[in-house]
């Protein structure tokens, strides 16, 4: 391809995004179920999920919830067949509708995968690109419930395995100056917004979106910049505008250039190449339309969300337009393009960053996961950044995903692996099992994780508030706010429930004992008051009920002070306060 489609009305633009949702979504908890790719990575077959469903069943999995089979990556036979999908003829020989039918029959519902790209993340040829009606319908007739969307061999970005020079598309060129009406105005008198761009020499360079895909960012606060000019008119009219810039392919200097004089556009397009990014050149003349006075003209770069939104909500719109079907849309584009900001337009949960394990089993094999780790494969490195990330999910919008549960893979024990439950469930994340299934016998440690119904429970609240945390250990003045990735800490986490109670959560994320502070009910309700359901009876009350919800242990308290004594390493306590009226 030579590059992206001429922009027209329908493309999505980055000013659309406060504005209500794409689409009609009905509110919807967390979802929960088993997805293939943990356990079998691209070995996955017909049999296996089979015994996948069998077991579901035979621990009564589906009566808490797990009620989503999901083919991931590796069931398609590699290229298309007179241009559609097919199920690969070894791993799948009976089809992907027989698969549906099957998991249908046992009462639960049926999840596949593609990717919004023209490949696939195995680099099998059937990303959905280009093919979007016909897929969808496909889909439709499969009579799927679930689907996850990759976000492999993106055209239009520098995902994982694509071209890196398509960075072209996700920034501005480098910009020395503007020109209007015969006066020059320097870029770098000009105002930066956000976060990503900035100075360097004579020019400003980096105008466009922090890639999210590894842990090196913050989500909180304003994750792409523009740069605004104050450009004076001494009437209204049509005028040249000229721009002095210089191209590049490389993270941080791109081709794209996007001009807007306040709310409307007048440019979305490549600019002619640069021989380097530093050899400035003027562009062709822009005509924007000023008023009397002064303007605010904005050059940016949102195609990094624009591009990436409007792929994924073509997706949605062939899905509805195909039939009638209440299917879960699961965006995994890694956090890349900073989805907690656009999510909720089209998709029920977006990843918040790359996969949790990159060692995934096999028939066999349990695979690898870590409790810890620099880059984004470990339990801490997922919820060091979904922790902060609250205020982005919600019942009406859409769920945070820090990825497929690894409780059961090789490199962690049961105290790690019964933390990640409760933090995925203190933080409303999608539950999907991520294991072998035959592994586990009803009573054993591993089905106690995953059965916890007073955990589940808290994930599945129909108040739908994500956990905040209201204290941490670590110095700051936001713990609600501030990425922190020093897991020498404790951390404190509240959860308003639709009862009137608040789940409190006390994490140890260090490999050593630790003493654990307490909290009172009066910085409890600073941090969560206003999602607090009867907050005046949860300050109020005499007496507390108070639930261990990994012992079952109750007891009452007239104290206003909760706490959990010592935590060993990585271990963690999870309560379930009532107030007593």
């Amino acid at each position: 391809m030579t590059g992206p489609s001429p922009i027209d009305d329908h493309r999505l633009r980055f000013d659309d995004f406060d504005n209500s949702d794409l689409f009609a979504k009905k509110p919807r908890l967390p979802a929960m179920g088993w997805n293939s790719w943990n356990a079998f990575g691209s070995g996955n077959t017909e049999e296996l999920t089979k015994a996948m469903v069998l077991k579901i069943k035979e621990l009564e999995l589906d009566k808490l919830g797990y009620c989503y089979v999901v083919l991931d990556d590796g069931c398609y036979h590699p290229e298309r067949i007179n241009g559609h999908l097919t199920s690969d003829e070894i791993k799948f020989p009976s089809g992907f509708k027989a698969m549906a039918d099957l998991v249908h029959s046992e009462g639960l519902k049926f999840g596949m995968y593609n990717d919004i790209g023209t490949r696939l993340c195995s680099g099998a040829e059937v990303g959905i690109y280009g093919y979007e009606k016909t897929d969808c319908e496909d889909y439709i007739k499969w009579d799927i419930d679930f689907i996850k969307v990759d976000n492999c061999y993106y055209m239009w970005d520098n995902a994982t395995f694509a071209d890196p020079e398509n960075a072209k598309y996700s920034f501005a060129p480098n910009i020395k100056s503007i020109e209007v009406d015969g006066i020059t105005y320097d870029a770098i008198s000009a105002e930066i917004t956000g976060t990503r761009a900035e100075v360097k020499d004579s020019y400003v360079t980096s105008i466009g979106t922090f890639d999210g895909t590894a842990p090196d960012h913050s989500p909180a606060g304003p994750r792409s910049s523009e740069l605004i000019f104050e450009v004076r008119s001494s009437e209204e009219g049509i005028k040249d505008l000229f721009v002095t810039y210089a191209s590049g392919a490389a993270e941080g200097t791109g081709q794209w250039l996007q001009v807007a004089v306040g709310e409307k556009i007048y440019f979305d397009a490549l600019v002619a190449p640069t021989e380097n990014q530093e050899a400035f050149t003027v562009s062709p003349a822009i005509q924007v339309e000023l008023k009397e006075g002064i303007n605010k003209l904005r050059i940016m770069n949102h195609r990094r969300q624009e591009n990436t939104l409007d792929s994924y909500a073509r997706i949605r719109r062939e899905l509805e337009q195909a039939g009638n079907r209440d299917i879960v849309f699961s965006i995994c584009e890694w956090g890349k393009t900073q989805p907690q900001n656009w999510g909720h337009k089209v998709g029920n949960s977006w990843r918040i960053l790359n996969d949790i394990t990159f060692q995934v089993g096999s028939d066999g094999n349990n695979g690898t996961a870590a409790w810890e780790g620099d880059y984004t494969t470990s339990i801490t490195s997922q919820y060091n950044k979904a922790v902060i990330m609250d205020e982005f999910a919600g019942l009406t919008k859409g769920w945070n995903d820090p990825d497929m549960l690894v409780i059961g893979m090789d490199g962690i024990d049961n105290i790690m692996c019964r933390s990640h439950m409760a933090m995925w469930c203190m933080m409303n994340s999608p539950l999907m099992l991520g294991l072998d299934l035959r592994r586990v016998t009803k009573g054993d440690e591993i089905y106690n994780i995953i059965a916890n119904r007073e955990l589940i429970t808290l994930d599945q609240d129909p108040l739908g508030v994500q956990a905040k945390r209201i204290f941490t250990t670590y110095e700051c003045s936001e713990p609600d706010k501030e990425y922190i990735r020093d897991n020498d800490r404790i951390d404190i986490l509240a959860k308003p429930l639709a009862n009137g109670d608040i789940a409190l959560g006390f994490f140890n994320l260090s490999q050593e004992e630790k003493d654990v502070p307490s909290v009172s009910t009066d910085e409890i309700l600073n941090k969560t008051g206003g999602k607090t359901v009867n907050k005046e009876l949860f300050a109020n009350a005499k007496e507390y009920k108070i639930k261990d919800l990994y012992t079952g242990e109750e007891k009452e308290t007239v104290s206003k002070v909760f706490g959990a004594g010592k935590l060993a390493a990585c271990d963690s306590k999870v309560i379930r306060i009532t107030p007593v009226s």
